[in-house]
């Protein structure tokens, strides 16, 4: 299939990723500075700024690494704070309507699982070729092994 990209792909939001990171950064940098141009600060409290600092820019790494990873045997969908790995077989749709903040994955087991590493926030027009391909991806495999659907 023409529309099916060359596994394995990984998606993630590329513009939403180098800003979250930048910010990080520029944010930790800064408080830190502060902390060290401070001369009234002891050790203590200018560590704490750098410590401040640290941990604004690890949550803000925190979600700057969503992505979803696509190879032969099934998608690995890394989100905020879990990861989880999917056989082809268990998705059953892709969806990413207008209004959504990013895919969704219908499941075999009757759940659906956001992926966040698909989304339309800054690049939409990406983010909707991402998940296109994803769903080409997904037909092409259940089609593929279609005795694995029964179940």
């Amino acid at each position: 299939m023409s529309d099916t990209p060359t596994l394995p792909v990984t998606f993630r939001p590329g513009h939403t990723r180098a800003i979250l990171l930048t910010a990080g950064v520029a944010i930790f940098l800064t408080i830190s500075g502060v902390g060290l141009l401070l001369d009234r600060l002891g050790p203590g409290e200018r560590l704490s700024f750098a410590v401040t600092g640290a941990l604004i820019f690890w949550a803000l790494a925190q979600l700057a690494r969503v992505k979803v990873v696509a190879d032969e045997s099934g998608v690995t969908v890394v989100n905020i704070v879990s990861k989880r790995r999917l056989e082809w077989a268990e998705i059953l749709q892709v969806n990413l309507r207008p209004g959504d903040p990013w895919v969704f994955l219908n499941l075999s087991d009757g759940t659906s699982l956001p992926a966040l590493g698909i989304q339309p926030g800054i690049a939409k027009q990406r983010a909707i070729a991402d998940a296109q391909a994803l769903r080409a991806l997904a037909e092409a495999r259940s089609l593929a092994h279609p005795e694995e659907d029964q179940g």
